[in-house]
C-alpha cells in the first residue's frame, strides 16, 4: 500500500497557471491546418482560426502560448508576416520539411489567436539571423501606444491599439539551431539585444526570457548567468530549459509512438522522470546567482519525441499519442508544480499535430489526445497554492529499468478545495493508496480517472477510446482526514476534496 501525507496548513508556494502552457511553431501542420485554415475555409473558423481547436484549448484553460518557434524563430523576420496577405513575402522553411511558408499567419493573426483563447502571449524574437533593430522595432510595433514609425505601421495594418505581450524570448536554442553560440558570447548578445527590447507599457512590463540550457548542459547555465549577473542584476525575468523525453535516451533511436514494448514504455517514463534531476541541478546554479528567485525557470520546450508516423513528412514531426504520453504529461506536471518556487512557466511541445500534441487534426476532423485529457484534469491546479505533501511508494518496471510507481502533487484553489493528482506508472498493478490530510475534516470527495492499455490512443475513427471517467471508489473517513482508494494500473487520477464547512460541490 502506498501512503500519501498532505499538510493543508503548510503552503509551499503559488502555482502559476503558465506551468500548463503550450508551444506553437511554424512546423508541419501545427499552425497551418492545425490552428489556422484561413477565413475562406469550409472548416468552421473565426478570422481563420479553427473553431473546434480554439474551443478545445479553452476547455483546458490554456494560460500562455509560445510562438513562432523554436528553431523557426531565429529564421523569422516579422515584417514578412504583416500587411495584405497577397503581398506577404514567401520563404522556404529550411528547418522543417523545406516547404513554402507564405506568412499568412503572422503577428496580427497570432495576437488574434491569443485573444480568442484568452491566453497570454509569449513571443520569441530572432537573435540568430535578425538584427537588434529588427527585434526592437517588433516590440515597438506590438506594444507602443504613442506616435512612432512602428506604431504608425501597425495602425496602417488595421490595429489601432497596441497589444499586450507578456513574455518575450531573446533568441531560441542559441547553443544550437539559433546560432551555435558559446554561452559567454550568448550572454553578451542577450545583454545587448534586451537593452533595445524596451518595455513601453509600464503597467505591463515586458518579461524577457534568456536562452537557457539543453537538458544537462550545466556549463551553459553557469556561464550565461555569470555573464548576465556581471556588475548587476541579470536583466532577465526567466531562463529557459529544453528537455525532450526520448525512450532510449539516444537521439538516433527514438522508437515508435504506437508500436513499442513494455521495456520502451518504462524507458520512456524513466527518461521523463529525469526532469526532476535537471530542475534540481539547474536550480542550484540559479540559486547562487539569484537566491531570491526573481528569475524564473522557464521550461518552454518539453514532451516526448518519437519517430514520425509512417508515410508522413519526416520534417513535420507528426506522431500519435497514447496512454504512455498521458503518464509522461502527468509526471511532468506534478514535478513542475512541486518546483513552483523556481519554475514559473512550462510549454508542452507542441499544441497541435506536432510531437506530444494535445490535439490532432485531419481535414475537418479533430481528436483530443490522452495528453489533452491530462491537462483537462490538472487545470484545477492553475493559480492554486501548492500544499506540502509526501508519498511513500514502491517501484515498478523491469529488472534493468525501475521507476517509482506513483507520483503526486497537491494544491488548494481559491475556494479552499484541495486537488490531488496522481500517476500510476505500473502496467500490471492496481495500487492501494491511503491518504492522510493532517488536521482536516473531509466533507466529500469526487474524482476522475484516465486509464487504458499502454498503447491505447484516440484516432479519427475512434476519437473517444481514451477519455476521462468518474472515479467514485474513494472511502472517506472524514473526521480522521483519511482517504482510501485504489489507483488503476497505467492511469492518471484527479481527486477534488471538500473540507468540512464548505458547500458540497
Amino acid at each position: 500500500m502506498a501512503k500519501l501525507y498532505i499538510f493543508p496548513g503548510n503552503g509551499k508556494g503559488h502555482i502559476e497557471p503558465e506551468l500548463q502552457g503550450h508551444f506553437s511553431e511554424h512546423l508541419g501542420r501545427c499552425i497551418y491546418e492545425g490552428i489556422y485554415v484561413g477565413e475562406d475555409s469550409e472548416i468552421p473558423n473565426e478570422k481563420g482560426m479553427r473553431t473546434d481547436v480554439v474551443e478545445a484549448l479553452r476547455e483546458i484553460r490554456i494560460p500562455v502560448l509560445r510562438w513562432p518557434g523554436g528553431c523557426f524563430a531565429d529564421d523569422y523576420h516579422w515584417k514578412d508576416g504583416i500587411g495584405p496577405k497577397g503581398k506577404r513575402r514567401k520563404i522556404v522553411n529550411t528547418h522543417w520539411g523545406g516547404v513554402v511558408e507564405d506568412n499568412s499567419f503572422g503577428t496580427h493573426e497570432f495576437m488574434e489567436l491569443c485573444r480568442q483563447l484568452g491566453c497570454k502571449a509569449y513571443v520569441n524574437g530572432n537573435m540568430g539571423s535578425g538584427t537588434v533593430q529588427e527585434m526592437s522595432e517588433w516590440v515597438e510595433y506590438m506594444t507602443f501606444d504613442g506616435d512612432s514609425p512602428m506604431a504608425a505601421l501597425r495602425r496602417e495594418n488595421g490595429r489601432e491599439e497596441p497589444w499586450r505581450v507578456d513574455y518575450f524570448g531573446i533568441g531560441n536554442e542559441s547553443w544550437g539551431c539559433g546560432g551555435n553560440m558559446r554561452p559567454e558570447y550568448y550572454g553578451d548578445m542577450y545583454r545587448r539585444y534586451q537593452t533595445f527590447a524596451r518595455s513601453f507599457q509600464l503597467e505591463h512590463p515586458l518579461r524577457k526570457i534568456a536562452c537557457g540550457a539543453n537538458a544537462a548542459d550545466y556549463h551553459w547555465t553557469e556561464k550565461v548567468l555569470e555573464t548576465l549577473f556581471d556588475h548587476g542584476y541579470g536583466y532577465a525575468s526567466g531562463l529557459s530549459l529544453h528537455y525532450y523525453t526520448v525512450p532510449s535516451g539516444k537521439w538516433g533511436r527514438r522508437g515508435q509512438a504506437l508500436e513499442f514494448t513494455e521495456e520502451q514504455y518504462y524507458q520512456t517514463l524513466r527518461e521523463a522522470m529525469k526532469m526532476e534531476e535537471l530542475m534540481e541541478n539547474h536550480s542550484a546554479i540559479m540559486d547562487r546567482y539569484d537566491p531570491e528567485k526573481k528569475m524564473g525557470m522557464i521550461v518552454d520546450e518539453w514532451g516526448t519525441w518519437y519517430q514520425v508516423e509512417p508515410g508522413t513528412n519526416p520534417g513535420f514531426l507528426f506522431q500519435q499519442n497514447t496512454m504512455r504520453d498521458a503518464l509522461v504529461a502527468g509526471i511532468h506536471l506534478n514535478l513542475f508544480q512541486k518546483r513552483c518556487d523556481r519554475v514559473k512557466m512550462a510549454n508542452l511541445a507542441q499544441v497541435v499535430n506536432v510531437l506530444q500534441a494535445v490535439i490532432l487534426t485531419e481535414g475537418e476532423r479533430m481528436v483530443k489526445t490522452p495528453t489533452w485529457h491530462v491537462f483537462h484534469m490538472y487545470r484545477y491546479h492553475q493559480g492554486g497554492e501548492l500544499l506540502d505533501s509526501s508519498l511513500e511508494t514502491g517501484e515498478t518496471g523491469l529488472e534493468d529499468c525501475r521507476i517509482p510507481e506513483l507520483t503526486e502533487s497537491v494544491s488548494r484553489d481559491s475556494e479552499g478545495k484541495i486537488h490531488i493528482t496522481l500517476t500510476n506508472a505500473s502496467l500490471s498493478e492496481n495500487i492501494s493508496v491511503e491518504a492522510v490530510l493532517a488536521d482536516t475534516q473531509i466533507a466529500a470527495v469526487r474524482g476522475t480517472v484516465l486509464t487504458g492499455e499502454m498503447q491505447a490512443h484516440n484516432s479519427f475513427e475512434e476519437p473517444e477510446r481514451v477519455k476521462e471517467a468518474d472515479f467514485p471508489a474513494v472511502e472517506v473517513r472524514g473526521e480522521e482526514g483519511r482517504l482510501s482508494f485504489v489507483i488503476p494500473a497505467c492511469s492518471v487520477v484527479h481527486l477534488e476534496v471538500n473540507v468540512d464547512g464548505m458547500e458540497i460541490f
